[in-house]
């Protein structure tokens, strides 16, 4: 092909074309692995010439059978997409499918072929700009119609309140629980699979949608191990419960639907029937069930950097770190979060990983400091200890090299009604005003974000107004709202904020 004629699409095509991974075609160019994530998200790029020009190189050293399948798919004539047979995630969903809706082999690959067929792109872009309107605060109201009394997460912030969809208890809230051992206790109950499950038609044709708009847009679905919690009971300096394991599709597959559901009935203008929510979380009885349901969640930390005075900025104070969430993630896309914030799921060990610790710090090296080969969505995940102390980045080594440079603390618990996940709010602090000149520069998000903001502890206005931003998460702002509570009190005098109350609404 014409030097010039490159497209992520195309790219990729030729990835699938050599069979090889994301990592290994990276090696294959001489590239970095971050470029080749991005020819799977924007189909429609176009390298630049030098890029062009490798892969003019790697077509030209390519096998005659490898030339012939780069043909097949890139051919004009409509084909099947390649990753209903080739992509282990996808093709671990389809068999997941046709088992749970109790149909023969091969069902779901050809329903979710002829859908795909059938997708508009523009469409579910358009559908996605629809969402995009629907804010925060019109998701929880419309949570709290659903379920009626709960006890929803509620706080004021000087004159300002705000309201969320998380399900919490007194119990669960200023918990300053050190994310250390002695601490953090969650156990790994069973690493079996849970109990069989049989979708109704409504359910897993919904499925089915959900994996034609994956290939459709191009975005990302690694069928990695989850925690699912079958138990919690945290306290003050402590976290206790129980955890089993389940996988990524089985959550993509039923639980994950209940947001998109949710919201396309908001911005419908409703009242309008949820049946996937009926079906599976229609009450808070059934939200509390923990040991009877799928509850997949999270970790998400606000992230407080100390900086020296600057004769332009002002006083010492904090850096505050807020991520816009890429349009390419299936969870809270284009929505305002703390960062960084990930699901809680193991690497290699399933017991020592169950630490929401070690979660947190896998997260920051991922979405903080750029380590891409942690990144599972990147590639597999080969190395027997990925955290191990040899191959952590340097800032990490820097911040866990002395006592002290590194404060993780757990601040609070909650059911997120949005799609039952659980959410542990923490807070990162780093104290030492030395790591923000050596790393400041080091500090990017990955592609799971879109922007990464930065905000001032002295900035009393922006903060506020940030707190009242329609565009969050309702996990996100949970977070921040708790995180930013224990930070005055922790902080000193580089936090200058009007006191954050909160209280659980009835």
């Amino acid at each position: 092909m014409n030097s010039d004629s490159w497209t992520g699409q195309t790219a990729y095509a030729l990835q699938a074309a050599l069979r090889l991974s994301n990592e290994r075609f990276a090696e294959h160019l001489g590239i970095g692995v971050r470029t080749v994530a991005a020819w799977h998200q924007k189909p429609s790029l176009r390298p630049k010439l030098e890029m062009q020009q490798l892969l003019d190189t790697a077509l030209e050293r390519a096998s005659d059978a490898e030339r012939a399948r780069f043909a097949e798919l890139t051919s004009t004539q409509p084909a099947t997409d390649p990753r209903l047979t080739e992509d282990p995630n996808i093709v671990a969903a389809l068999e997941w499918l046709d088992r749970h809706a109790r149909w023969p082999p091969g069902t779901s690959r050809q329903r979710v072929a002829e859908r795909a067929a059938a997708i508009d792109p523009q469409s579910l872009r358009d559908r996605g700009t629809r969402r995009g309107w629907v804010s925060q605060r019109d998701v929880a109201r419309t949570l709290a119609d659903y379920y009626g009394t709960a006890s929803l997460f509620t706080a004021r912030c000087g004159d300002q309140l705000v309201n969320t969809s998380i399900l919490t208890s007194t119990d669960w809230l200023d918990l300053d629980c050190p994310l250390v051992p002695q601490h953090d206790r969650l156990t790994v109950a069973s690493a079996l699979p849970e109990a069989d499950l049989q979708l109704d038609e409504h359910a897993a044709d919904v499925a089915v949608q959900r994996l034609a708009e994956t290939l459709s847009m191009n975005t990302r679905m690694v069928n990695s191990p989850l925690y699912r919690l079958l138990d919690i009971a945290p306290a003050a300096q402590h976290l206790g419960g129980s955890l089993g394991v389940t996988h990524f599709v089985h959550y993509a597959l039923t639980m994950d639907l209940l947001e998109g559901e949710l919201v396309d009935a908001i911005a419908a203008g409703g009242p309008s029937p949820m049946p996937l929510r009926d079906r599976y979380l229609p009450d808070v009885a059934t939200v509390l069930d923990l040991n009877n349901r799928l509850c997949s969640g999270g970790v998400l930390a606000l992230t407080a950097i100390a900086r020296p005075a600057d004769p332009f900025r002002g006083e010492a104070d904090y850096l505050l770190l807020v991520q816009e969430r890429s349009g390419s993630v299936l969870n809270a896309a284009r929505r305002l979060a703390v960062i960084p914030k990930g699901f809680h799921q193991p690497l290699n060990d399933v017991r020592r990983d169950a630490q929401v610790g070690a979660t947190l710090r896998r997260e920051m090296e991922e979405e903080l400091f750029g380590r891409p080969d942690i990144d599972n969505t990147l590639g597999q995940q080969l190395s027997a200890d990925p955290m191990h102390p040899s191959k952590l980045s340097e800032p990490m080594s820097w911040l866990i090299e002395q006592p002290g440079r590194l404060r993780m603390e757990c601040t609070g618990f909650g059911l997120n009604l949005v799609s039952g996940n659980y959410e542990f709010a923490s807070l990162i602090v780093i104290d030492d005003e030395d790591f923000w000149t050596r790393y400041g520069g080091v500090v990017e998000a990955n592609w799971e974000s879109e922007t990464l903001r930065q905000y001032s502890t002295t900035d009393t206005d922006l903060v506020t107004e940030l707190l009242t931003d329609a565009a969050w998460s309702n996990e996100g702002l949970f977070a921040m709202l708790l995180g930013l509570r224990r930070l005055a009190q922790i902080g000193g005098e580089r936090v200058k904020m009007p006191p954050i109350e909160w209280e659980i609404s009835e």
